[in-house]
């Protein structure tokens, strides 16, 4: 599904984006609750206003492990085998929202990066969040 060179590109970009972590992941996360607002009710517990602390720690959790997967992403299923049991099974996310997330970061990593978001790293950067919001998913099945 991803070439070596795209695999290198996504690993690359994600390591850039880890000092920003909170900052990419938080606006990924307003987006997605700007566009979907049903996506809200599984933060109804706390804080989800712009620059909250909840907002900005959960962002930065989601951020590092897309680029914790992006290391090694053949690995992908092992890496986030945690993650979908603590969805599937404890928090109970409608797996939709996965591919609602994968679209809002698209559109963060579009604004943050700029001209370097180019056609061949959007690509690359949609193909990987899709298969990431799929092995998230698999539980589900």
């Amino acid at each position: 599904m991803l070439s070596k060179k795209e695999k290198d590109l996504i690993k690359e970009i994600w390591e850039r984006l880890t000092p920003v972590a909170a900052e990419i992941g938080a606006d990924a996360l307003l987006r997605m609750f700007a566009s979907y607002p049903g996506t809200k009710t599984y933060f109804s517990h706390v804080d989800i206003s712009p620059n909250s602390s909840h907002l900005l720690s959960h962002g930065k959790k989601i951020v590092l492990a897309i680029a914790e997967g992006a290391q090694d992403i053949s690995q992908l299923t092992v890496t986030l085998a945690p993650l979908q049991t603590l969805h599937a099974y404890q928090l109970r996310v409608d797996p939709r929202n996965f591919k609602l997330l994968s679209h809002s970061m698209l559109v963060s990593l579009a604004c943050y990066l700029g001209d370097e978001f180019t056609p061949v790293a959007h690509a690359a950067m949609d193909k990987y969040l899709s298969a990431f919001a799929a092995v998230l998913a698999e539980k589900y099945r």
